[in-house]
């Protein structure tokens, strides 16, 4: 290679990496359009610092919002789905399922577990919508239940957050049977005198949303996040009619009684201890 070719190549590496330096300092905001710091958005728990549109977070990351650092410890992480219906549409199942373990690190969409909030121990879970759209299957379900049944057995409230674009139809009823059985888990909870929390982010939709995720004693909801069983643009085509501005997001709901409140994300846990606090120790 000559002298030339040496730092032509050279200067292109160069510029590649001035390239995705800048773009790893930058991003911009898909809520207003303006270019901020990532140190700035992180700094602000992931949201816009002129906006405050939330940017999406792993499930795991919402948890740690909450939690006191290092007090995580997670139930049930090995469970796989199977494929019990033989499903294929575009591509097999199993090879969805293997692309989402291997893209997401996790075995399904649910992670949940035991942790300290303000020194009091809590259980709680979160739905990963990188993995197949957050969807709830038989796994999902059957954690979501063991999570609850836990905290009954160890006399702990439960906090969920949810993430989710519904029901897995590659389970078809076998998932619709899971709103029943995450519901009637709950439904043990209440009995006992424990409390449930439930958080809903953007978005938190379909039989996840019939079913537990409004369950909650008390349901906080991530700003501007969508929350419905059918979307916007499904009720529109079946009435035919215009829907009201902002109609199926949190404030929406809120002005409506659907959710108790609307709460930034650096404000979860200390709306977290304050809930708790209320709830007592059991």
């Amino acid at each position: 290679m000559g002298i030339t070719d040496f730092l032509l190549e050279k200067i292109t590496k160069v510029s590649s990496q001035k390239k995705d330096m800048k773009e790893n300092i930058w991003s911009k905001c898909s809520g207003c359009g303006e270019i901020s710091y990532r140190q700035e958005i992180e700094d602000n728990y992931q949201c816009c610092p002129k906006c405050d549109f939330h940017f999406p977070v792993s499930a795991m990351q919402k948890i740690e919002y909450i939690i006191d650092p290092h007090s995580f410890i997670e139930f049930d992480a090995g469970i796989r789905s199977l494929d019990p219906l033989k499903f294929k549409d575009s591509k097999k199942y199993p090879d969805r399922i293997k692309a989402a373990v291997k893209k997401m690190d996790m075995n399904d969409a649910f992670v949940g577990g035991m942790c300290k909030i303000n020194g009091r121990e809590v259980n709680i879970g979160g739905i990963e919508f990188g993995f197949l759209g957050g969807s709830m299957g038989s796994v999902v379900g059957e954690k979501i239940t063991r999570l609850v049944e836990n905290a009954v057995k160890h006399r702990r409230h439960v906090i969920t957050i949810s993430c989710s674009g519904g029901a897995r139809m590659q389970e078809s009823i076998l998932s619709l049977m899971q709103m029943a059985k995450t519901s009637a888990a709950l439904a043990k909870l209440r009995m006992e005198g424990l409390g449930h929390i439930s958080l809903l982010t953007d978005p938190t939709t379909g039989g996840v949303t019939a079913s537990y995720a409004m369950l909650g004693d008390v349901i906080i909801a991530e700003p501007k996040a969508l929350i419905c069983f059918a979307g916007p643009r499904v009720i529109e085509q079946t009435i035919r009619q215009k829907l009201p501005e902002g109609f199926q997001r949190s404030e929406f709901l809120l002005e409506h009684g659907m959710v108790d409140t609307v709460s930034h994300r650096k404000r979860w846990r200390k709306d977290m201890i304050r809930i708790l606090d209320f709830f007592g120790y059991n």
